[in-house]
Formats: structure tokens, sequence, C-alpha cells
């Protein structure tokens, strides 16, 4: 009653309050689910939710936030590429008007929410990139307006749900890299709007359904990959009619049999993958594509070595767009046809190696002008290179190395100003190397070896612009090698050896300071070893079989070379003592017999009765007293521990020599990459670095061996001196662990760390490496190898020691590089692997697609290394984890990058 007395404009007035108390309300949900979003993580590395308080302003205004403008209500939500840590917070699902959701290439952990399922005006859910696990929830198909469904990349397992087929408007669905199993679900067929359809990478089974005939806008497929299927046949039937596939990619699978001449009825085909499978028979012919641009049938069984098998080819001339064609590692077999050079004048990749392709290289390949990467190495082909090779004006590699070809080489090969890769290798070619390769002024790697080239080396400009690798070994070559040699200051790799070369070694190498390899064994080079102190970045160099006399310079001892071979010459004097003469099986110098020196005894080089196994055998100097205490000290560090990831002592020989005097002598495992400290802090840092990839997997070589030694063992062991330069490389780059001099024996007791235990016996390690409670004398512990090994991670990725001389007041290698995750990534790391990331890759199966993938992971795996070296390398030993779970984890980083 009271209520009716007021005003109408009173009751408007509350009427509009009310809206507002409401609308409020609402917001105040949107901001709740936000702040318990947040509560969720465990880890902003980047501090991107920051700005999530009150005290930054209105929710609207928290970074990755986006509201409707009428509504102030949350409709876009953007985290992408974060590295948050954490779970998904069921709390999201209380974002009622939101329409995009992107949590991509983070860390979310735990599983997807049930709850998201309320999210009826979902259109864009992007959660790929991630460790979800768990099962694609069912009620995800309650998101009628989803269009892009993304949870790639994951470790989600179970069946994908059928009940994603009410999704009507669903044009991509992206569900590869899982651990997902079952069949790909039969009422899929429903899914009209469905455009791409990825699968790919699981452990699925069964056939691609007969339904999917009815998707008529589907344009990309890949959805096969692990997919086991034996009906492609049956399969590519159903197919005919979808005259809008453009891209199809069944690569990677387990598929037998023959390839389907359905695929021809495919006439909008712009990119067909068949690679990576078991196919063999016949390729059919694609007279209807003539909008190929790509082809790949790469390591299959194709052709079957049948003279006709590359007929398909002549069918290819249609694809007037057609700019890859990759049918390498197979069967082919029979000659080139003529018809090659039919094919569109787009074509800049044509990949045929690895068959069984015969015949001659037609003239006709000249007539493909655009044409850039020529490989036709590892087949059957016979007669001369054809001189018009030289009017491919565009072209950058040419391979044809490990075939029959004879003949001289062309000296039109000289007209390929942008050449940047030519191997002829293992042919028979004969006659002189042409004077003409001086004019490819692009030139960066040449492979003229094991073939019957003779004649000098030619003098004048002989391609200054190599910087890669010269390789011209295994000729029958006569003459001096050419002072011009000069010329390649920036030459990596050259190999002259076993030649008829002469006269001295030119003083003028040393101006190739960037010389990494230098082989000049099996030659008739005489005189002392030039000036050669220059070559600062040398690793490896054979000298070996030649005639060179005098004494062998001490500079050698002041380069960091990992492999230095003068056997079999005249030298004469004393060996140094230092830098690489100390180590075991970097150097051989047999058959030198008026060379004297080695210390505690002498090193050489060994092959084992398999004539495959090099070995470094060390014979004991045994008039040195001290002989005999490093012998027994090496015997009892090695008896009892023994591990693919540490350095083998293969026998121990100890008797007496047949003039009755006693003989000890230890045979080792050849290293034949040296230490992880040569190649982390080399002397010419230019040419010798270590992938991302490299460095992953001989972190994951050393935590295999610490997991062995702390885990595995009778009595655990602990190293007490893990750096870089105790951990071996093999010639795979297989990290070994090596120098146990300071390890100690761990009772079962005694294991585990404790603070109040202490030890009188000091513990020396490596400064910058030794855990900090070993400094306060607590006792040996495996977390002491711990925080070496969190130390070495971060040293490996920043490229910088723990001693270097910027730490100082306060700031260590660790303190460094957690100040720094979280916002200056690219100010650490180390500069070659930044310089990886930045290059787009150059090999034969680089495509775009895959640069672009790579650069997502790049940047995901440096921060997760860099995790665990800071948790490994904390000051308190308490905090550091178990090296099984750094184990683990890194195995689950290297996945994740692959």
């Amino acid at each position: 009653m009271i209520l009716s007395t007021f005003h109408p404009l009173i009751l408007l007035t509350l009427s509009i309050l009310g809206v507002g108390i409401a609308r409020n309300y609402d917001n105040e949900t949107d901001r709740l689910a936000l702040l318990s979003f947040k509560s969720s993580i465990t880890d902003d590395p980047f501090g991107v939710l920051s700005s999530w308080n009150d005290s930054t302003g209105h929710f609207c205004k928290w970074r990755g936030v986006t509201c409707s403008r009428r509504h102030q209500r949350v409709t876009r939500l953007d985290l992408e590429s974060q590295s948050l840590t954490g779970s998904i917070s069921p709390s999201m699902g209380n974002l009622s008007f939101l329409k995009e959701l992107y949590l991509d290439n983070n860390s979310f952990a735990s599983g997807i929410p049930q709850e998201l399922g309320h999210l009826r005006r979902l259109e864009y859910l992007w959660l790929n990139d991630n460790s979800l696990g768990g099962m694609i929830p069912l009620n995800i198909s309650a998101c009628s307006n989803l269009v892009e469904l993304d949870v790639s990349f994951n470790n989600l397992s179970g069946e994908i749900p059928g009940q994603l087929d009410s999704l009507s408007q669903l044009e991509r669905l992206y569900v590869n890299d899982n651990n997902l199993t079952g069949e790909i679900p039969v009422s899929f067929g429903n899914l009209s709007s469905l455009v791409e359809f990825f699968a790919g990478f699981n452990s699925l089974y069964g056939m691609i359904p007969d339904s999917f005939g009815q998707l008529r806008k589907l344009d990309a497929l890949s959805a096969l990959k692990s997919l086991g299927i034996d009906f492609l046949e049956v399969f590519l039937q159903t197919w005919v009619s979808l005259t809008n596939i453009t891209f199809f990619s069944i690569a990677d699978n387990q598929f037998t049999g023959s390839l389907t001449s359905s695929l021809s009825n495919m006439s909008n085909l712009e990119y067909l993958m068949v690679d990576g499978n078991n196919f063999s028979g016949k390729f059919p012919n694609l007279p209807k594509s003539h909008r190929l641009r790509w082809l790949s049938a790469t390591g299959n069984q194709l052709g079957s070595g049948e003279v006709d098998g590359l007929s398909f080819i002549s069918s290819l001339t249609n694809a007037t767009k057609l700019e890859s064609l990759a049918v390498n590692n197979n069967s082919f077999g029979g000659v080139l046809p003529e018809s090659l050079g039919n094919l569109s004048n787009k074509l800049v990749l044509l990949y045929l190696d690895n068959n069984q392709i015969s015949g001659r290289i037609p003239d006709e390949i000249g007539n493909l002008f655009n044409l850039q990467d020529i490989q036709l190495w590892n087949n059957k082909l016979i007669g001369n290179i054809p001189p018009i090779i030289g009017k491919l004006q565009n072209l950058t590699a040419l391979d044809l190395s490990m075939n029959r070809l004879t003949g001289e080489i062309p000296s039109s090969i000289g007209n390929l100003s942008t050449l940047i890769h030519l191997s002829l290798r293992e042919n028979k070619f004969h006659g002189s190397i042409p004077s003409s390769l001086g004019n490819c002024e692009n030139l960066l790697e040449l492979d003229l070896s094991k073939n019957n080239l003779s004649g000098m080396i030619p003098h004048q400009n002989f391609v200054p612009s190599l910087s890669v690798a010269l390789n011209i070994s295994w000729n029958h070559l006569v003459g001096s090698l050419p002072v011009q040699v000069r010329n390649m200051r920036n030459i990596g790799q050259m190999d002259v050896s076993n030649n008829m070369l002469s006269g001295e070694i030119p003083n003028t190498i040393g101006n190739c300071e960037r010389l990494e390899v230098l082989n000049m064994k099996g030659n008739f080079f005489r005189g002392t070893i030039p000036e050669l102190n220059s070559l600062r970045g040398i690793q490896f160099l054979d000298l070996s079989d030649n005639n060179l006399s005098g004494e062998i310079p001490d500079y050698f001892g002041g380069i960091k070379l990992q492999h230095l071979n003068l056997s079999h010459n005249d030298f004469s004097g004393k060996l140094s003592e230092a830098g690489i003469f100390k180590n075991a099986g970097a150097i051989a110098v047999f058959g030198n017999p008026k060379l004297c020196g080695g210390s505690f005894g002498t090193v050489y080089r060994g092959i084992l009765p398999d004539n495959i196994t090099l070995v470094a055998v060390k014979v004991l100097n045994l008039s040195n007293h001290r002989a005999s205490n490093s012998f027994i000290a090496e015997c009892n560090t090695w008896r009892s521990i023994r591990h693919r990831n540490l350095v083998k002592v293969l026998s121990v020989c100890s008797g007496v020599d047949y003039k009755g005097n006693d003989f000890k002598a230890l045979v080792y495992e050849f290293m034949a990459n040296g230490s992880l400290e040569e190649w982390l802090h080399p002397s010419n840092p230019e040419f010798r670095r270590l992938n991302l990839l490299q460095r992953l997997n001989i972190a994951i070589d050393v935590a295999n061996a610490l997991d062995y030694l702390h885990n595995h063992c009778k009595s655990p062991v602990v190293h007490c001196d893990l750096k870089p330069g105790n951990i071996l490389l093999d010639n795979e780059f297989v990290g070994h662990v090596g120098d146990f001099g300071l390890s100690r024996f761990l009772s079962n007791a005694t294991q585990n760390f404790s603070t109040t235990e202490t030890s009188s016996e000091l513990i020396k390690g490596s400064i910058g490496y030794a855990a900090p409670e070993y400094g306060m004398g607590s006792e040996v512990s495996t977390f002491g190898d711990l925080y070496s090994f969190g130390i070495l991670l971060l040293e490996m990725l920043t490229g910088k020691r723990p001693t270097d001389d910027m730490f100082k007041e306060g700031l260590d290698l660790h303190k460094y590089v957690k100040n720094a995750l979280s916002d200056s990534l690219d100010e650490i790391v180390d500069l070659p692997l930044l310089q990886e990331f930045q290059e787009k890759p150059t090999n034969t199966k680089s495509t775009e697609i895959q640069h672009l993938w790579g650069t997502q992971n790049f940047q995901k795996c440096l921060i997760s290394v860099f995790k665990m070296g800071i948790i490994c390398s904390a000051e308190s030993a308490t905090e550091r984890i178990n090296i099984a779970d750094v184990l683990a984890k890194l195995h689950s980083t290297k996945n994740n990058l692959l």
C-alpha cells in the first residue's frame, strides 16, 4: 500500500537500481571466477596474472581479459604461451558470456573440467600444447556454438567422445598427439561444417568411417598418423566425391599394400602426403591433379624395382603448380623419363635419392630452370653429368653422390653462381678438378671424395667461398697443397687425405682461422709442421701416414684439440705433457721411433679384433714410482660400477712383457668428441656449437648415469665432482660421466642427506659446482650431486660457467637464471641456441608449418630445463628433487620438443 503512493519516477529509479544491482552481481560472478582461476596457478614465471587484483581496477582491464562493452562481461580470455603451471579451475564454467578461451602452449596439468560444458556461447576453445590428462569431457558437446576445438599435444586418454557429433558449427577439430584409443566415431559424419580434422599420433585403430564421405566442406585431413588401417582401398573409394579436399595426409602410419588409383579423383588436391608407410607397388598416375603443389611419398617401398616404376611422372605434367616432388627412400627402379623435363617450371625441390634408379640423367632436366634442390644420391645412375646442368641458374643444392657416374666433371657447373652445396662423392669421375668451380661464389660445401680424380688441385681462385667443408679425399691428386688455401679463411672442415699430395704443408693454412677439422693423412707431405697455433677452433687434426719430421710443436698443448693423430711419420724429440697430451684417448703418436716422453705411460690408439672398435690403450711407465699407484686407483674406481653413460675401462692388463719386465696397461673406450667443457666453452664459438636437442640428450645421458649411481648400485655412489670437464662425448655425442677420483660409496644408512651429520674429511670438488652444504662440513650425499647437476643444466643453456667474473656481490648462476626467467629469457640463453631458434630450417623436410611448430616448442623446452636446473641447484638440499624425477621430466620435455 505504501509503495502505491510513490511517484512513478521513483518507481522507475528503483527499477533502474534493481537492474544495476543485478548487473553488478553478474560482474561479480566473472570477477570471482577469474580470481579462482588465478588461485589454481602454481607458477607464473612471466607475471602475467600480477595485474589480476582490485588495485589495478576493473577486471576487464586485467591482462588477457576482454569484456563486452554493454554488459562488461568477460567474452575473451587469452593467456596463450605464458608458461603458466597449474590446473584449469572449474570456475571457468561460470564465465557464461565467454566466446573465446585460449590457454594453449602452457603447462596446465590435471584434466579438462566438465564445467566448461556450461559455456553455451563458447566458439573457440584452445587447450593445446599443455600436459592435460584424463578424458575429453562428454559435455563439451553442450557448447553448441563451438567453431574450433583444439586439445592437441596433451596427455589425454580414453576414446574420442561420439557426443561431439552434435557440434553442428564445428569447423576445426584437433585431437592429435595424445594417448587417445578406440575408433574414430562413425557419427562424426554428421559434422557437416567440418573443414579440418587432425587426430594423428594417438593409439587409434580401425577404419576411417564411410560416413566421412558426407563431409562436403572437409579440405584438410591428417587424422591417420599412428593409425593402422588395412582397408585403404575401401576407405578412399568413399572419398571419390570429396572434391573439396586440398590437404590430404596419411603419413607415418602402418599402411601396407599398394596405393589406390582413387587418389586421382581428388581433383582439388594441393598437398598429398603418403610418406612414412610401407606402401609397395606402383605409384598411381595423377592426371587430374592440376592444382597439386606438394607430393611427398618418402620412406615407403614403392616401385619394387620395376623398370617402369617412374612412369607416374609423365602424368604429373598436368600439375602446372607443382613445387615439390619427393619420392626418395623407396624402391623405384628404371630410368629417369625424358618427361621429367615437362614438369612444372615452378618445381623447386626434386628428391629422388635412395632408390634404384638407373640409366642416365636426361638432358631435359635443364628445362626445370627454377629448380633449387636436386637430390639423386644413392642410386644406380651411369654416364656423364649433362653439361646442360649449367642452365639451372637457381640451383642451391646438387647431390649426385653414391652413383656410378663417369666422365669428367663438366666445367659448366661453374655457371651455377647460386650453388651452396655440391656433392659428387663415391662415383667414378676422372680427369682434373675443374677450375671453373671458383666461379661458384656462394658455394659453402664441396665433396668430391672417393672418385678417380687426378692432376693438381687448382691453384687460382679455388672456391674461396667455402665455409662449411671441402672434401677431396680418396682420389689420385698430385702436387702440393696450394698456398692459395689461405683464401678459404672461413672454412670449417678440410679433408685432403689419401691422395698423392707432396711438398711441405703451406704456412698459409694458418689463415683458415675457423678450421675445426683438418685431415691430411695418407699423403707424401714432408718437412716440419708449420705454425698452426692461429687455428684456435681446431678440434680434429690428422697428419698421420706422411713423411713429416722435426719436433712436435708445444703449442698443440695450448689448443683445445679433441683428437690429434701424428702417427707413422718421422717426428723426434720429447712429447709435451700439457693440454691434449694428457688425454689418454685423444692423441696417437705411435710409429715415430725417435719420439720420447706421455708421464705415467704411453697412450696408443688401437683397434679391437673386430676391426671396427677404436680404443685408447695406456701402457704404464713403471719406472715412474707414481704409475703403480695410479694404476691401482683406476682399477678400484671402476671395478664396482658399469653403465652405458659411464666411461668404460674395457680391459686391464697386469703381467710381464716378453723381456720379463713388469707390464701394466689399461684399455679405455675411445671418446671421439672430447669433453662437454670443450663444446660449451670453445676457443672459437663460431663453428663449434651444440644445438638444443644435442644439449638435451646429453643432459638426459648424465641424468641416466646419476640415476644409476644413486639408485641402482649395490651401494649408492656419489660422484662428488660433476662438471662439464668430466663429461665425455663419443662420436654420436652421447654423454659419458668420467673421473671418479673423488667419488664415495654410501651405506644405506647414510644415503640420505642430514644437516646434522658432518665429516672430518674435506670434500674438495670444484668451485662453483660443489654443493654449498659441503663447505659447511656436511656429509656427502646424493643431494650434492643434484646441486652439481643443476648448475650443469644452467651452464649448458646459458653458456656461462658458475665461476664467470660476472658472478659476484651475491649474484651466482642460480640467481642469475631465476631472476631473468620471467621476463628476460632471451638475455640469458646461450647465443648459439638463440641463433638456432631464429634461423629458418633448410633441411629437405622443413616446411613453413614445421618451422612454426618448432618455434612454438623451443621456448617451452628452454623454460622447462631451466626450471629443472633451478630446482636441482637450490641452496637448501631438502628443496632438491630426486634424480629419477628429474630424469622423467627431461624425457617429457624432449618428447614435447619432438
